[in-house]
């Protein structure tokens, strides 16, 4: 199983110089062989595939406006390539959308090497085009033996440089059976609710930070646009107090869903629109805040590791109406109801029950062996909202 392992590095100041360059020439190249695929196609109905791009990338070398291409590693522009033709065939099999030219301002800044673009001995990495190896701060060690197939370089917005190694991980093993299930509602007052009756309380990583992140934005805004120093630092800050919430969210989910794959065989959520959910501006900071999708995306990739089984049961599926205990359909419930009370006399915490109706919706889904249905949006294009948030953010 592949695996990547992030780790921090501290560059010297020819090394941050050399990969800055490197990220600009990956970039210029992106954006020429997109341009040229896009002409080939409006123009003459032509598909430019990889290789093509490889060889118009060799004759770009040649010209003396890119002769500066030569002056990094080919490997990391050779990748770029690849990446576009990924893009494209993503594109041209509906699981995406176009693809973009990067940006020098908002684009990630990034470089992959494959084997042939590095070197990896006595745990230490020297990328091409580079005499000294990376400082890099070993947080944890490598599987033992593990060699890395690829190495991806990037720097985000608050400066900080990061090296990913991806690696055959023989440490990810299915783990042992169990006949625990579980149902997971989400939601913003608790950010999950169990099947159990547990409930994880939301963190709220932004709002703890939001008076600081306001007072460092005002300060950004107050800069002369253009390039001078002072604005860069106030950018500068304002990047680093968002990446200190996002840190802090990846590393509160990981510790939950890791959890819940070691605990249950079966996980039981909802599928949630949340890429029409954030269009309310009343509830989008919040749901970004809360990062369901995230949470999605962590707990699937873990289940597929470990042998775990992950259940989306349909947006539309009404969980917070229907009596667990009688399966009574009730009518339409004030977002302000939390508690309430079946005909049939059980008193129902709103998202407990939802979590146990997911659940029973599950294993329903399991034992008919029915797959999940795929998003939609509700009529007039607007997503069903879930109906466990509240109106306006908390």
């Amino acid at each position: 199983m592949k695996r990547a392992f992030k780790f921090r590095f501290y560059p010297t100041d020819a090394q941050a110089a050399e990969l800055s360059r490197t990220f600009g020439c990956v970039r210029k190249v992106y954006n020429l062989a997109l341009a040229a695929r896009t002409e080939a196609w409006a123009l003459r109905q032509e598909r430019v595939n990889y290789n093509a791009t490889s060889a118009m990338l060799t004759v770009w070398k040649k010209t003396e406006e890119l002769a500066y291409l030569n002056e990094v590693s080919s490997v990391p522009l050779q990748q770029t390539l690849r990446h576009l033709q990924t893009a494209f065939t993503n594109f041209f099999g509906k699981r995406a959308k176009y693809p973009r030219f990067k940006s020098r301002k908002t684009s990630r800044k990034s470089a992959e090497y494959t084997t042939s673009g590095f070197r990896f001995r006595d745990g230490r990495i020297t990328l091409a085009k580079m005499s000294d190896p990376l400082d890099i701060v070993w947080s944890r060690p490598l599987p033992e033996g593990a060699k890395p197939s690829t190495v991806t370089v990037s720097q985000d917005a608050a400066g900080r440089w990061f090296v990913s190694l991806l690696c055959d991980d023989p440490t990810i093993k299915p783990l042992p059976v169990t006949d625990q299930a579980v149902g997971v509602d989400v939601g913003l007052d608790h950010l999950l609710t169990f099947s159990t009756g547990e409930k994880i309380t939301n963190p709220r990583y932004e709002r703890r930070d939001r008076a600081r992140l306001a007072k460092a934005q005002r300060s950004l805004a107050r800069k002369a646009k253009g390039h001078g120093t002072n604005r860069a630092k106030a950018r500068r800050e304002v990047a680093r107090i968002h990446a200190r919430i996002a840190d802090r969210r990846r590393d509160g989910l990981h510790k939950l869903t890791t959890r819940l794959v070691r605990e249950n065989q079966t996980i039981v959520i909802e599928d949630l629109n949340v890429r029409n959910m954030v269009k309310n501006r009343s509830l989008a900071r919040a749901i970004s805040d809360a990062a369901w999708s995230d949470f999605r995306s962590m707990l699937e990739y873990k289940a597929a590791w470990y042998g775990r089984e992950v259940i989306a049961v349909d947006r539309f599926f009404p969980s917070s109406r229907l009596c667990s205990h009688c399966g009574t359909l009730h009518g339409a419930m004030g977002l302000h109801v939390r508690t309430w009370t079946c005909e049939c006399g059980t008193t129902h915490d709103r998202d407990a029950n939802a979590a146990r109706n997911l659940l029973a919706a599950g294993r329903a889904v399991t034992a008919c062996g029915a797959g999940v249905r795929p998003q939609r949006s509700s009529p007039g294009g607007q997503s069903a909202m879930k109906q466990e948030v509240s109106r306006r953010e908390p």
